[in-house]
């Protein structure tokens, strides 16, 4: 009948599974429990579920706009996919703050092995059939440099847009950290993000009613 239950009935592929099934998306479920800026004083915690949503959101924006204003073609969807994903391996490593990660070459370079390795154990998490797809999301530097561009672009404007809300709310601690990211984004070559930063970023300081 319509609507009845199913309980009970087998899955297909059911028997390919392992008694425990693929624990993929649960482990990925975990996101929402890692927080950012652990060494900041924060008014509104930030977990890397949410920062890894707002930069897919942006590195979308990104791609459409060099697509649409500059004669790019670059693939949008799968910039906003890589976007979701880009930060996944943190569930494993935790948030590293920048100044301990980049406080000398030998960290950097211990963080980027443990990033390698926290990749490869999520991904042995999914059916050896779908593996070879996610690889290419998960291990996207190699495989689309140029799509990674944005959204390395897109994670930055992420950090500076959580100064912003930050010391709109008082708290001064972002002050710092907000003129450092303001000037790596000043750097960045492309023009999709001098676009995105001159039209859409003054928003975000100002209130709900003058948002209307």
């Amino acid at each position: 009948m319509p609507g009845k239950p199913v309980l009970g009935r087998k899955l297909k592929g059911a028997e390919d599974m392992p008694r425990s099934g693929f624990h993929f998306f649960a482990f990925l479920s975990r996101m929402k429990y890692i927080t950012r800026w652990g060494l900041m004083k924060n008014t509104q915690p930030e977990n890397i579920q949410e920062h890894s949503l707002q930069v897919a959101m942006i590195a979308h924006a990104l791609a459409l706009i060099r697509n649409t204003f500059f004669g790019g073609s670059i693939n949008s969807d799968r910039v906003a996919v890589l976007g979701l994903y880009h930060d996944c391996n943190e569930i494993i490593t935790g948030d590293l703050p920048t100044p301990v990660k980049y406080f000398n070459p030998q960290i950097s370079k211990a963080y980027k092995d443990v990033e390698e390795i926290s990749k490869r154990k999520i991904l042995s998490m999914l059916p050896v059939e779908l593996q070879d797809s996610y690889k290419e999301i998960l291990f996207h530097e190699e495989l689309d440099p140029e799509a990674w561009k944005i959204v390395k672009a897109a994670d930055r404007i992420s950090a500076y847009i959580k100064c912003l809300e930050e010391i709109k709310a008082g708290n001064m601690e972002f002050k710092k950290a907000s003129e450092t990211i303001y000037e790596t984004i000043s750097k960045i070559d492309l023009p999709e993000v001098e676009y995105f930063m001159k039209n859409f970023i003054p928003s975000f300081s100002l209130t709900l009613d003058e948002l209307e």
